[in-house]
C-alpha cells in the first residue's frame, strides 16, 4: 500500500534522512523505532508532504504522491496522528472530530462520528466537553479518532505512547491491536521499542537518518545487538 524508495530529506546542508526505503502492506502494522533524533518524525512529515524531499519517491496505493500537497494526500486516504496529539484544546471533542472529517461529506462525517463514539466510549460520553480537559490517554484516543474521521486506508501514528503512564501505554497498544483486527493498515513511530516490536508484523530500525535493520517484530526482538548498538539499552 505504501512504498518509500531512496528518500532523502535535508534541513539546510544536514541530511535528516538518507536514502530511506520501506514498505507497508495492506492490513499490516509496521513499526518504526530508533533513538531520539533518528529521523522518525521527519520521515512521516516527508511521506505526508509536510516536509520537502531532496530525493526519492513515495507511492501510495499505486499512485506517486512524492510531490503531492498534504491536503490531497489526506483525501487520497493517508492520515497522520501527530506527535504530542495536537488536539484543539479550546474546542469540544465533537468539534475536533468534525475537523478530522472535513474532507468527507456531511453524511459520511455523521456516520463515522458515531463509529468513533462506539470505538472510543469516553469520547461519546463527553462529546460536548472541551478537549483540553481530557487526560493524556483520553487525548490520545481523540487524536486517533480525529485521524480516523477522514476514513483513511492507512493511518500513521507518531509516538502514540509518548508521555503516558504505563497503564495508558497498554491502552494505546490495545487500540492498535483493535484497529489491526478491523483490517486497518498502520505505520507507527514509537520509542517504546519492546512494546512496538511485540505488536508489529514488521518493523524498521532508524538511526541518524539511515535504516539500519528491518524484519518481523519477532526477529528484531531477538536481536539484542539492536538495543545495545542502535537503540540504546
Amino acid at each position: 500500500m505504501l512504498e518509500v524508495r531512496g528518500l532523502t530529506t535535508k534541513y539546510g546542508a544536514i541530511s535528516a534522512l538518507r536514502d530511506v526505503s520501506l514498505s507497508v502492506g495492506a492490513g499490516e502494522v509496521v513499526g518504526l523505532i530508533g533513538p531520539n533524533g533518528a529521523g522518525k518524525t521527519t520521515l512521516l512529515g516527508s511521506i505526508t508532504g509536510l516536509l520537502e524531499k531532496s530525493a526519492g519517491t513515495v507511492t501510495f496505493d499505486g499512485n506517486d504522491i512524492t510531490n503531492t500537497a498534504p491536503e490531497k494526500i489526506l483525501r487520497s486516504g493517508l492520515a497522520l496522528v501527530p506527535e504530542h496529539r495536537r488536539i484543539f484544546a479550546d474546542m469540544t471533542i465533537e468539534e475536533n472530530l468534525r475537523i478530522g472529517g472535513a474532507v468527507r461529506t456531511a453524511a459520511e462525517r455523521a456516520e463515522t462520528m458515531e463509529e468513533m463514539y462506539e470505538l472510543f466510549p469516553v469520547l461519546g460520553d463527553r462529546r460536548s466537553n472541551a478537549a483540553g480537559f481530557l487526560s493524556g490517554g483520553e487525548a490520545q484516543q481523540l487524536a486517533i479518532a480525529r485521524a480516523l474521521m477522514s476514513r483513511p486506508r492507512l493511518i500513521m501514528m507518531d509516538e502514540p505512547s509518548l508521555g503516558l503512564a504505563p497503564i495508558l501505554v497498554d491502552l494505546v497498544f490495545d487500540l492498535i491491536d483493535q484497529l489491526r483486527d478491523q483490517g486497518r493498515t498502520i505505520l507507527v513511530v514509537e520509542q517504546n521499542a519492546t512494546r512496538m516490536l511485540s505488536a508489529a508484523d514488521r518493523a524498521y530500525v532508524l538511526r541518524s537518518g539511515d535504516v539500519v535493520a528491518d524484519g518481523t517484530g519477532r526477529e528484531l526482538l531477538e536481536r539484542s545487538d539492536l538495543f545495545d548498538t542502535f537503540i540504546g539499552g
